[in-house]
């Protein structure tokens, strides 16, 4: 890792970014479907009114229609969750946090599903004004109370437990869990099945507007994220020693909190459930450049957005022409990062809080 932390971070953003523009290309070819780069390049200039060969009007529906706004969506949900996983990890001043630990993605999944099956039902006529905003703020709710209700189990006497933040976040995705598959079991089949593809997570039913509702959670937050990058960074010395430094403990933890369940809630309600990016990237990023937030959340959004891109990809050829839920191929290389980051962590307790 020597290697990595002599890297600058502009170079660093540099690779990244060349990483994700392949990434990108390469995503919006390769399906049951495949699109050359000469197709992409002559579907943008004929889409611009540029002289162009003739082109397959059915490829060009194809990359405009389904592949393009999926490719959009997988940098911005992978973004928004690697940008969630390293604030919470800074908010908890533990590398093993993640947003699906602590309850954030089973609430904001509770809350999609109460829309899914009970979106009719006059306790919802109230707020049926928001119209394609009303499953993102039920989502929003349901992580915000679900995240909360973790974190005030887990603080006291102005610190956090991180083993009972584990043991309330184990018990707060139980009942969110439970009260999902309650859901499923009432609902009508489409409804069950939609809520299967929330539980699994999919990209399948990206559009436009869906991207567009997803980038603005995604950039809104990222901003929010910087702005509290400096005041992270104190809270890494302790409570008390960033009091001392003016920052005010308390109304950031509630800011955080509130960013990091915008950035997750509104994520999760369009795709489903996707664990254990916001715990690898950040976690990754760290070992190798270190803890300072300010470049963090950056390199997280670049990072998390290849993740996911690389995750969809696998999900599209592995079975081909059918296609695997995303969230399956995230648990089972995430789970077992995890296992050995609860090994790494246990090795590493005597250091007393971030390495870097």
């Amino acid at each position: 890792m020597s290697i990595f932390q002599k890297i600058h971070y502009r170079t660093l953003y540099i690779v990244l970014g060349l990483v994700l523009l392949f990434c990108l290309l390469l995503s919006a070819g390769v399906g049951a479907v495949y699109l050359s780069f000469g197709e992409i390049v002559d579907f943008i200039r004929h889409k611009a009114g540029y002289d162009a060969a003739a082109v397959n009007p059915i490829h060009e529906g194809l990359f405009f229609q389904i592949r393009l706004p999926r490719t959009v969506l997988c940098v911005l949900v992978g973004a928004a969750l690697s940008v969630s996983g390293a604030m919470m990890q800074s908010l908890f001043r533990n590398p093993i946090v993640e947003p699906g630990l602590i309850g954030t993605s089973a609430g904001s999944a509770l809350g999609a599903a109460l829309i899914i099956v009970l979106g009719k039902a006059s306790l919802f006529d109230s707020i049926s004004f928001l119209g394609d905003l009303l499953m993102p703020f039920c989502a929003f709710l349901g992580g915000l109370v679900a995240t909360l209700l973790v974190y005030s189990f887990s603080a006291s006497l102005n610190k956090v437990n991180i083993s009972i933040m584990i043991l309330a976040g184990i018990a707060v995705n139980a009942i969110a869990n439970g009260a999902t598959g309650f859901l499923a079991y009432m609902a009508r089949d489409p409804q069950a099945r939609s809520i299967t593809f929330w539980n699994l997570g999919s990209l399948s039913g990206a559009n436009w507007k869906i991207v567009l509702i997803v980038a603005v959670s995604t950039f809104t937050g990222l901003f929010l994220a910087l702005r509290f990058a400096k005041p992270l960074n104190a809270l890494q010395l302790g409570e008390s020693e960033a009091g001392y430094l003016g920052v005010n403990t308390k109304r950031m933890k509630i800011s955080v909190i509130l960013v990091n369940t915008l950035l997750v809630s509104v994520a999760t309600s369009m795709v489903g459930i996707i664990a254990f990016v916001g715990l690898i990237v950040p976690h990754f990023l760290r070992l190798m450049k270190g803890s300072d937030n300010r470049y963090l959340m950056i390199g997280s959004a670049l990072l998390g957005a290849i993740v996911l891109i690389v995750a969809d990809l696998v999900c599209r050829v592995i079975i081909a022409p059918a296609e695997m839920p995303i969230g399956i191929v995230t648990a089972f290389v995430g789970a077992p990062v995890f296992l050995w980051l609860l090994t790494r962590a246990r090795r590493s307790a005597s250091k007393g809080g971030f390495y870097g």
